[in-house]
């Protein structure tokens, strides 16, 4: 069986983090594994605490993965300080990890910010160069590139700028502000589109966390980057198209929105 870790903050609500990271990839077919960068209080109206791993931990946990069950692929999600970043950098080049997403998580859906102005400079110059693909929104995508981002034209200019700078692949997702669900995949190869229809649910925390664990999942699996990015964007797509409505603001979605099997049911199916 394939595997893959996450680095990540933990998520108590259940819809974002961690949490979403570890459903996504078992949804995809993968083993899922965690190194938890922070434990966070929040739910779907926000963020009201954040308690970080000390780096000496986060490395013992990464050290305990490579070590025992080595994954194929990782996902980098919420990483709030430097020195979290210069310890995840220092083990991904030591064990010389493969099939790396960063999503430069910087701030939440609710609009709470999770990464230290300070630690974005270090994410650039010791994560970033390490990556298969990062995973921007456009808010990051305008920090990441320097550019203002209102056009599919300034976001070919934006991921473009990304990738020559920091030597990766860059999916820069639209959202609302640039179009309706379509996203660009910037390659060596140059740019491909990912269109897609936009799903009118309101439910969207952690969107950004398992379209990343879906990439990585699919990677894992020996999908070719376009490939894994377009799975992903199916399997995100069936989670909102599964219209699950909890908590009293943007709410998670279903990521098992495709499980059957005699345990899944209850007894009153």
């Amino acid at each position: 069986m394939r595997t893959a870790l996450s680095i990540a903050g933990s998520d108590c609500s259940g819809g974002a983090g961690i949490q979403a990271d570890l459903k996504t990839m078992t949804m995809n077919g993968v083993y899922a594994m965690s190194a938890i960068t922070a434990l966070t209080a929040q739910n779907t109206t926000g963020v009201t605490g954040i308690m970080e791993a000390t780096p000496e931990f986060l490395g013992q946990q990464i050290d305990m993965v490579f070590t025992d069950i080595r994954p194929d692929a990782v996902k980098i999600g919420m990483v709030s300080s430097s020195k979290l970043i210069e310890v995840i950098a220092q083990r991904l080049r030591l064990y010389q990890a493969e099939n790396i997403v960063v999503d430069p998580v910087m701030v939440s859906t609710a609009g709470s910010r999770l990464l230290e102005e300070e630690a974005v400079a270090t994410l650039e110059g010791e994560l970033l160069p390490l990556a298969t693909v990062a995973t921007p929104n456009i808010p990051e995508g305008e920090i990441l590139s320097g550019l203002t981002i209102r056009t599919e034209a300034d976001m070919e200019r934006a991921a473009r700028q990304i990738s020559e700078r920091y030597g990766c692949a860059v999916l820069l997702k639209g959202g609302h502000s640039v179009n309706d669900a379509n996203d660009l995949l910037w390659t060596k190869a140059g740019p491909r589109w990912f269109h897609g229809q936009r799903i009118h649910n309101p439910n969207t925390h952690g969107t950004g966390c398992t379209l990343s664990s879906a990439i990585a999942a699919n990677l894992a699996k020996g999908f070719d980057l376009e490939t894994s990015v377009g799975r992903a964007k199916d399997y995100i797509s069936g989670a909102l198209a599964a219209m699950l409505d909890l908590g009293r603001g943007s709410g998670p979605m279903n990521h098992a929105f495709a499980l059957t099997g005699e345990f899944a049911g209850g007894c009153d199916q």
